[in-house]
């Protein structure tokens, strides 16, 4: 199975979905880490990347996610997935694959933005995620400014996994 913990910048994906994996003794991996490094340095100048400049980016995560499924290896991923046509890109078998929305709102992520160091993502950009989200219909979706432990524990119990 693999889980898509989804959410703008700053929702708290990478924190969240390195809990639940670590909880379910599963393995994480980062979106972030799909990027071309021309992406990262629009991203950190402040340049909202387009469409056309998120295309590899899905293609490469939907590569992954097709081994990670055909090796049966149990995976949680951390990825922003803002519009539904990137979702469906990534959701390529339904039965294997659920999503988790962090839902929060623009004001507390732009206060978590504003203490993140040391991350390529540009805290100007948060708006054009703002502007880009396609709150998913089909997901578990979890109020992002509750703590850590509460929102793992909520995923869990509406994943119906047992640990």
């Amino acid at each position: 199975m693999v889980i898509i913990i989804m959410g703008v910048s700053g929702s708290g994906k990478s924190t969240i979905g390195q809990m639940l994996a670590s909880a379910l003794n599963w393995s994480f991996s980062d979106a972030d880490s799909f990027h071309s490094s021309a992406n990262v340095e629009k991203m950190s100048k402040g340049i909202p990347l387009s469409d056309a400049d998120r295309i590899p980016w899905l293609l490469a995560m939907q590569r992954a996610i097709a081994q990670w499924l055909q090796e049966e290896r149990d995976m949680v991923l951390a990825c922003s997935a803002l519009k539904s046509t990137y979702r469906e890109m990534l959701d390529i078998d339904p039965d294997r694959i659920r999503l988790v929305y962090l839902k929060g709102s623009f004001e507390l992520i732009q206060k978590r933005l504003e203490s993140r160091q040391n991350h390529f993502m540009n805290k100007e950009l948060l708006q054009s995620q703002f502007d880009t989200l396609e709150e998913p219909k089909s997901a578990i979706i979890v109020d992002a400014s509750q703590p850590p432990e509460t929102l793992l524990q909520q995923i869990i119990t509406n994943l119906g996994i047992c640990k």
